[in-house]
């Protein structure tokens, strides 16, 4: 199955939020076809729908100094923390009702599991949480979001990230988990061959050959289909 796929550096959330109602856009109306897209961000912190302001462990004013921004946002999930040394990936799939949504989280799961292992990362899931883990702590935190029948959020993989930032929150309300990465497990920090790895994995579980497309040319191709109007 044909499938795109977008790599981008550092875009700024606020920004990021815009560009992933393009894209989902192109996707609901068939411009497009199921679409993956990697990026990084600056510090942020982020509640989804079950996000509880209790697991936010200094006030915001704080975050403010430090330049960290916080956002309230669709995906499902609790608190989380994006930043530097983390690869960001927004999915865009069509999935076929209710019942598809658990399994497309679980090929998730899986496809960030294969890809760990092309750098020797022994992860896995764990029955009832979300995400990927490598032992009792996490590597990979999942928060999905699903919109007539498109999905979109993602992923968020951890390859070297700033650790402190983590001591802000309680990462996705959970208490008794720790957080690990891949530089941390394997010493690899080599963002070009984490990203490779991860697209091998979604390849493999998910059944696609992706097809890379610069984020401009999307960009484009939504202002000629659509003008400034957007359905």
């Amino acid at each position: 199955m044909d499938a795109i796929l977008i790599r981008s550096g550092i875009v700024e959330y606020k920004k990021a939020l815009e560009i992933q109602r393009i894209i989902h856009n192109l996707r609901k109306n068939d411009k497009i076809p199921n679409t993956l897209w990697l990026l990084e961000h600056e510090p942020v912190i982020t509640f989804g729908r079950r996000g509880k302001v209790e697991n936010l462990i200094v006030p915001e004013n704080y975050l403010k100094e430090m330049g960290i921004s916080v956002y309230y946002v669709e995906r499902g999930g609790d608190i989380t923390y994006h930043g530097p040394g983390q690869l960001i990936g927004y999915l865009f799939f069509r999935i076929n009702g209710l019942n598809e949504i658990r399994n497309f989280v679980r090929n998730l799961e899986k496809a960030i599991i294969v890809g760990l292992r092309e750098l020797n990362i022994n992860a896995k899931q764990i029955e009832n949480y979300t995400g990927v883990w490598v032992g009792n702590n996490k590597i990979c935190a999942i928060g999905i979001a699903v919109k007539d029948w498109i999905t979109f959020h993602g992923f968020a993989l951890y390859i070297d990230p700033i650790y402190e930032h983590f001591n802000l929150i309680i990462p996705c309300g959970i208490k008794d988990k720790g957080i690990t990465s891949i530089y941390k497990e394997v010493g690899i920090n080599d963002r070009n061959l984490v990203e490779n790895s991860v697209i091998k994995g979604f390849e493999q579980v998910f059944g696609l050959k992706f097809k890379e497309i610069e984020l401009s040319e999307i960009l484009k191709r939504e202002v000629k289909i659509y003008g400034n109007k957007r359905t």
